[in-house]
């Protein structure tokens, strides 16, 4: 037999691709006990997970607390929310001086649990969604505090507060979740006041209504509108106060199952070809899709939260994921549309989702402000413009290894007039928003890299006849860097390597007529992780996590900066600055380093 010969004879003998590749909604694992044993640790204390982020600027006491709810979230799965009666303090008795309010989530857990999705609704109006921390045999405990001023209109009622989070407590899952949500009141001089003493629209202060855009109780889930599939479309009908004089959707989002990992999944020809089951497709991109009456109004690509449980579950402890435990929300300006609504009659807001598979919880908050001087306010669209998606894909594959590159853009402007007691004010909003996603599929298919990139402007501009009334301009910019391999399969058993970088990174400007309005802010936030574990089954038997997160705020309320670092639950170090005069003063070194930092990772 000659050397080719030999050699073809070789490569006869090594295994084939196996016909299934690795997919991150596979990997629903837990940690056993032995994992949650840290050197120099008191096994008796819980352990105190963190989202990092900028603690909210606001005097160190309250002028008032209360408790909204105690509960223990046990077996809640297909089980209503649990609800509360609210009825205002009697310090609440002046809604031309709203004072700042914090929502503070508290919870402690003990044992094993997956990873839950849980939303917090007032008076319908959803005013948190976040992600529980997974929880150790010695317990952690995590909180969330959230300035939900913007809110404040619904704290002047009686309202109902609901929360859902579904959760399974058996044999398996001991996890019970233990949570505590309180509000807390801060009276300050308000700046709304002076705008109104000078009969100028307060297009920077809290809505004077907000109707909810969810379903309505009795559920046996949350609220949220359920979204399984490309074509479906949920909606709601709601009439608007005929004073209204401006109008913006906050919608909230969140993505799981089939869809959790969405930027993560090979297009459809690829998995048919490779005669795969089980494995999500429709490609990487997904959209948002918020129309009124059936027409596109606005569109969000959203940030990729990463869950506590997600990609590899040790790198989130005790560090989460950028936007876990408080998940974004984003606004559509939807003013320019006014003039269709101040009918009397029941529109129809809808939210689909572009290329979705099941499932993804969406609803959203119409925040509406009113003309105290007027019983009924007019309006006109001028223009709307809307580019048709463009969603292009490269793809070049053999077997299950191949290459996936997607591209999209799109623009969505309005423009239109209202005339209310404030005069006759024309507002334009617009959007701008580019996307690429590049996938890599290798070694069979059990190797994955994924970069992606999304970028965001949102822009809203409304002018009197002789002057601007406001501006705001917010550019995002969401990067992504994501490895996983699989290795040493042998039956259920296998190793897992996971890299990523995350960011989250946003500038904001806003103004007003008379300046008293104006401000900005920037912020940087980069997320590194690298993970190492052995699994068997659903069982990780052991493995590493370590994550390093810089954070950088600077605006005109004030700078923050924190660089902390994690290796499976101990805080390897922890450096955070407070005000700008300090952040200023920082070493060049580590302050230089952090920027070139994330100049390469944006690159």
């Amino acid at each position: 037999m000659d050397i080719v010969s030999s050699l073809l004879f070789l490569l006869s003998l090594l295994p084939l691709c196996s016909s299934s590749i690795l997919h991150l909604h596979k990997l629903r694992l837990t940690t056993p006990r032995l994992l949650d044993s840290t050197p120099n640790s008191d096994s008796h204390s819980p352990t105190t997970f963190f989202e990092v982020t900028r603690p909210i600027p606001l005097p160190e006491t309250p002028s008032f607390s209360l408790l909204l709810l105690q509960h223990d979230f046990a077996y809640t799965y297909s089980k209503p929310p649990v609800t509360s009666h609210y009825t205002p303090p009697s310090f609440l008795n002046d809604p031309s001086n709203p004072p700042r309010i914090v929502l503070e989530w508290t919870a402690t857990c003990k044992g094993r649990q997956f990873d839950r999705i849980f939303g917090v609704w007032f008076a319908g109006v959803e005013i948190l969604r976040g992600c529980t921390a997974e929880p150790r045999p010695n317990g952690i405990v995590w909180s969330v505090r959230k300035d939900i001023t913007k809110y404040s209109s619904l704290f002047y009622q009686n309202s109902t507060l609901a929360v859902f989070l579904a959760n399974i407590a058996d044999s398996t899952y001991t996890g019970i979740y233990h949570v505590n949500i309180s509000v807390h009141f801060y009276f300050e001089s308000s700046r709304l006041n002076k705008k109104l003493n000078l009969n100028l629209p307060a297009f920077d202060s809290p809505a004077d209504l907000i109707l909810p855009i969810s379903r309505n109780l009795p559920l046996n889930d949350g609220l949220w509108f359920l979204i399984q599939n490309s074509t479906d479309i949920q909606s709601k009908k709601l009439i608007i106060p005929l004073n209204t004089y401006r109008a913006v959707i906050e919608v909230y989002i969140s993505f799981h199952q089939d869809d959790e990992f969405w930027y993560t999944n090979p297009p459809n020809d690829y998995i048919y070809e490779n005669n795969l089951t089980g494995t999500p497709g429709n490609g990487a991109f997904r959209e948002v899709r918020v129309s009124l009456d059936g027409d596109l109004v606005g569109a969000i690509w959203p940030f990729t939260v990463i869950y506590t449980g997600g990609v590899n579950p040790l790198l989130w402890r005790p560090i989460t994921g950028i936007g876990s435990f408080n998940l974004p929300s984003y606004n559509i300006e939807i003013t320019p549309f006014l003039g269709k609504l101040l009918d009397g009659n029941p529109h129809k807001f809808g939210f689909g989702v572009t290329n979705a598979l099941d499932v993804w919880f969406v609803d959203a908050n119409l925040h509406l402000w009113l003309d105290p001087k007027s019983s009924k306010t007019k309006g006109s669209l001028i223009s709307y413009k809307t580019s048709e998606l463009k969603l292009g894909l490269n793809s070049k594959f053999k077997g299950l290894d191949g290459k996936f590159v997607i591209n999209a853009n799109r623009s969505i402007s309005s423009y239109g007039w209202v005339e209310s007691s404030y005069g006759k004010i024309t507002t334009n909003f617009s959007q701008d928003l580019h996307y690429q996603n590049f996938i890599e599929f290798s070694n069979c298919g059990n190797a994955q890299l994924v970069r992606q990139t999304i970028q965001s402007t949102y822009t809203t501009y409304a002018k009197s006849s002789d002057s601007v009334v406001y501006t705001e301009e917010m550019q995002q910019t969401f990067p992504l860097y994501l490895y996983n391999a699989i290795a040493d399969q042998i039956y259920d058993r296998y190793s897992l390597v996971s890299n990523l970088s995350l960011g989250f990174n946003q500038k904001q400007v806003i103004g007003d007529k008379l300046g008293l309005g104006f401000g900005f802010g920037s912020l940087t936030n980069l997320q590194n992780g690298q993970g190492e574990m052995k699994v068997k089954g659903n069982l990780v038997t052991s493995g590493l996590g370590s994550t390093q997160e810089v954070y950088k705020y600077e605006g005109t309320d004030g700078c923050y900066f924190r660089n902390v670092s994690s290796s499976n639950y101990t805080i390897l170090f922890d450096i955070s600055v407070d005000s700008c005069q300090k952040l200023f003063a920082i070493e060049e070194p580590l302050l230089q380093n952090v920027i070139l930092e994330g100049d390469k990772f944006e690159e």
